[in-house]
């Protein structure tokens, strides 16, 4: 089918033979403050994010993935109809921002987003639903267009009307690569550690999430940033963030046997795990990423929807919670009923106490690359509520064993990490990624402040 198009597709690095007429950017100039709602889809517990595309602008609902490089559209059906999108030809020198990308030498389809000569190509990646290429096309054509966002005025948490980011870098991508992804969604938001991720082409080059926990109000994405980040009642949460080191590990997921690329995710030093104030005994050499194979190492995704252990740290840090749990200061037994799937240690509901940091259970502390900088798990975070037919009434520890460490991210020969720390660990705390300085600040739960994340205020104003 669609593989009949690539007539001559060649990998390069940068291909100087060829010339072109066509005038395109060097890369996006976008140096304002933007500002977008991030909604949690209910029944897929994905992350969504709002964006417009396109000439004219068009709304984009894209999965936020914290590891993707790049951000892709769907291009095979009615959603993209841009007056104002480029390819970007293979010998021009904005295909080095690409990395490695292939050639289109000779489209045989009619010329359109996804057809053009001599123009580069990218390989788009569903983090959910991983794509069949063997009914797919594996590449999706490198477009450059607009993309817009909501501004944010002076420096403020004031919301403007919305402000075009020219000579924007993305992918198209097909429908089948949509499967498993929330209805409505049209693609991607790639918020990774690339040359051209959104936060990248956004100067400078940082950028906030703020996930909310409401089932129906958003939570918040900031670009080019540092804050204030203006929550109601009159809560500017940059003023609450602790600071961290990001991390590179040296070997990810595109990485080969005999070549070695570093990864597009986020890592951060976890040095140990504490479980209501008693450090929880673990192999360390797990928490630390080998350099020769990337095994290891502790990493933030919005994709994954509750926190992944490996299997031995998930054992010992379940063990920990029951143990402390029990305790006269908690009094909580375990139910007996059939597990629910994927957790592992339920509570009956009625037996467990709320306050406005959720459920009353012991706190889990990570602590980071210094033991005064840690990063607390509350109820809120730490536990999550099922309720089903037959009287099911139960809270969670919502965090699942992730398998070995070979295993976490279903790899035999990439290095996975022993951590994932997920969606539902994220809500209602602030997030800021500054890739500059390459260091992360977290609040914690926010709701010891007095607010939450769905608290932003944002206004209707269009173009």
């Amino acid at each position: 089918m669609a593989m009949a198009k690539l007539v001559l597709v060649l990998a390069f690095f940068f291909v100087q033979s060829l010339t072109t007429s066509l005038t395109l950017p060097l890369q996006a100039t976008a140096t304002k403050s933007f500002v977008s709602p991030i909604q949690k889809h209910r029944s897929t517990l994905q992350y969504i994010i709002t964006a417009y595309l396109q000439t004219p602008p068009k709304q984009a609902k894209l999965l936020v993935d914290l590891a993707a490089s790049f951000t892709w559209v769907n291009c095979d059906d009615k959603y993209f109809h841009s007056t104002t999108y480029k390819h970007i030809p293979c010998d021009y020198p904005l295909a080095d921002l690409l990395g490695q990308p292939a050639c289109l030498v000779n489209c045989v389809d009619p010329p359109g987003p996804n057809c053009a000569n001599n123009s580069c190509l990218l390989s788009p990646v569903n983090p959910i639903k991983p794509i069949d290429f063997t009914r797919s096309d594996p590449i999706a054509a490198a477009l450059i267009d607009y993309l817009a966002l909501p501004e944010l005025i002076n420096g403020s948490s004031q919301v403007g009307p919305l402000e075009k980011i020219r000579n924007f870098i993305f992918s198209c991508g097909h429908t089948s690569y949509l499967k498993g992804l929330a209805r409505g969604v049209v693609g991607l938001a790639g918020f990774g550690r690339s040359n051209i991720s959104i936060p990248v082409q956004i100067t400078p080059h940082l950028f906030a999430i703020c996930l909310s926990g409401s089932k129906s109000q958003p939570g918040v994405a900031f670009f080019g940033s540092k804050g204030p980040y203006n929550f109601s009642p009159g809560i500017d949460l940059s003023s609450s963030l602790t600071y961290t080191p990001l991390i590179v590990n040296p070997v990810g997921k595109d990485s080969g046997v005999d070549s070695k690329i570093a990864s597009p995710e986020y890592y951060i030093e976890l040095t140990s795990v504490r479980v209501y104030n008693t450090v929880v005994p673990l192999n360390q050499s797990l928490l630390a990423i080998n350099s020769e194979n990337g095994f290891g190492g502790t990493t933030i995704s919005t994709v994954a929807p509750y926190t992944k252990l490996e299997s031995s740290i998930y054992k010992a840090v379940t063990r920990a919670f029951l143990k402390a749990a029990a305790s006269s200061t908690y009094n909580l037994t375990k139910t007996t009923t059939k597990p629910i799937k994927p957790f592992g240690v339920c509570y009956t509901a009625s037996d467990i106490k709320i306050t406005k940091m959720g459920p009353v259970v012991p706190t889990i502390d990570l602590v980071l690359h210094n033991k005064d900088v840690v990063w607390k798990i509350f109820g809120s975070n730490s536990m999550v509520r099922i309720v089903k037919k037959g009287g099911v009434d139960v809270w969670c520890l919502a965090f699942v064993d992730g398998g070995v460490s070979t295993t976490i991210r279903g790899s035999n020969w990439i290095g996975s990490p022993s951590i994932v720390i997920g969606g539902h660990q994220l809500e209602d705390n602030m997030l800021q990624f500054d890739l500059g300085s390459m260091k992360l600040g977290f609040s914690s739960s926010i709701l010891s402040k007095g607010t939450t994340c769905s608290n932003f205020k944002f206004s209707t104003k269009k173009i």
